[in-house]
């Protein structure tokens, strides 16, 4: 564990001194796009912020390598030097997107690719385990189509989120905190040394987060563009890929006594193959309504809207920072959820737990909808928003002459400003005939 924390440690670091002079590149280079309808923020914003998580990355996997322990899983598998191309792939695509703008079709075939050198290279799904039936090999073709596809679906599930001042990477730390948990508890509690690169993965995407959000929350300095959120997808994938197709079930099934149990125990393995990740359900509900928006209105799937869930929190009449601890809450309640359920899933109280944490999380939803009115004794501690009609925000003294305004007939909307000027041509009138005389 120690290794672990180290690793992330060092991720952290390098990212968020990183992040400062990237930002300063990427305004002497231009990388600030001028703001679009569906964009959130109001002053130009710098992008290229997946270069410092590329950096990031780069110095975790080389002080991983020179690890005692971690510096097996390098020499053991080839799968630390996989994702690292396919992450270089990915970046520099994004990078040339966040400058100079790259079509939709080009960005899908660049992620393909990515993904196939992944595969080329050893790290693809070679089985599925499959409740009622078992483990289920896949052939060659059949386990290249599967992991490109898992690979694409998560990497555009994080760029559709990412939205909001700190949302995706917010998210996806949380994902890849809940997908550590598991990975290490395969690794170290059931002695499975094929999932010590997933627990890798999760550390280090832990690390660019982390390092990343500081400069990312709102108000953002600078955003992580498609350079960093195609990145951290292709990541995440990348550590459900490693777990799903590298470890063997049949050493499952000898550590937990049963093929019952172990299908028990890959709950959260084979549901990120269907969902595709169980941990960031919510961006993939996201990125599954936007397609079926845009087909049902007649658009690309790949065009932009503001139909987006975070965009819906917003005219729901949440805040910035409010919307952002939703999606935050329902994703730390999907992953958490589905390992605590992975881990005790015979207890009925985990179940009763993941009910009531979702109705808490309805609650919060839906609170700008209700709108409730606070005692006269306590209008000065809460919200204007809660208090009655006219009520002032403190215990000061009415001004006479507000109570006079009040003690006035109400101006018909629209002639403000002409009995306005009305006022001021009369004053001067007087005034000038003072002078006269």
């Amino acid at each position: 564990m120690r290794e672990y924390l180290l690793t992330l440690c060092v991720t952290a670091a390098v990212t968020y001194l990183l992040t400062g002079p990237v930002r300063k590149f990427a305004i002497a280079a231009g990388a600030m796009p001028e703001i679009r309808e569906r964009d959130v923020h109001r002053e130009p914003t710098p992008r290229l912020g997946g270069i410092a998580m590329f950096g990031g990355l780069c110095a975790g996997l080389l002080v991983a390598a020179h690890l005692s322990n971690l510096g097996k899983v390098f020499e053991l598998g080839n799968e630390p030097r996989a994702l690292l191309s396919g992450a270089g792939l990915i970046w520099l695509l994004g990078v040339l997107d966040d400058k100079w703008g790259v079509d939709a079709l080009v960005k899908l075939g660049g992620q393909m690719i990515a993904a196939g050198v992944m595969v080329l290279q050893g790290l693809t799904i070679l089985w599925i385990p499959i409740p009622g039936v078992g483990t289920v090999a896949l052939t060659s073709m059949q386990g290249t189509l599967l992991t490109v596809a898992l690979v694409v679906i998560t990497i555009n599930a994080v760029n559709f989120v990412d939205g909001l001042d700190g949302l995706a990477s917010g998210m996806v730390c949380i994902a890849a905190a809940a997908f550590f948990l598991y990975a290490y508890r395969l690794w170290f509690g059931h002695n499975i040394e094929a999932a010590a690169p997933a627990t890798l993965f999760a550390a280090v995407l832990m690390g660019m987060c982390l390092g990343f959000l500081p400069h990312n929350m709102h108000p953002a300095r600078i955003f992580m563009g498609d350079s960093g959120s195609m990145l951290i997808g292709l990541v995440l994938a990348a550590g459900a890929i490693s777990i799903t197709g590298q470890v063997d079930p049949d050493l499952l099934y000898q550590q937990v006594g049963g093929e019952r149990q172990a299908v028990q125990a890959m709950v959260p393995v084979y549901i990120p193959l269907l969902l595709p990740l169980t941990v960031i359900a919510v961006p993939v509900a996201d990125l599954l309504l936007a397609i079926v928006r845009r087909t049902w209105n007649g658009q690309s799937p790949f065009a932009a809207d503001r139909g987006h869930l975070h965009h819906r929190l917003l005219e729901l009449g949440h805040s910035h920072s409010r919307a952002v601890l939703i999606m935050y809450f329902w994703s730390a309640l999907i992953g958490f959820g589905t390992v605590a359920y992975s881990v005790h899933s015979a207890s009925v109280w985990i179940v009763l737990l993941i009910v009531a944490l979702s109705a808490v999380g309805l609650v919060l939803l839906l609170l700008p909808r209700f709108r409730p009115r606070a005692p006269r004794w306590a209008e000065a501690f809460v919200p204007p928003r809660y208090r009655r009609k006219g009520a002032l925000a403190g215990p000061a003294v009415e001004p006479a002459h507000a109570a006079a305004s009040e003690e006035r007939e109400p101006v018909p909307a629209g002639i403000h400003g002409a009995t306005a000027i009305g006022d001021r041509s009369r004053f001067h009138h007087v005034r000038k005939i003072s002078n006269q005389r």
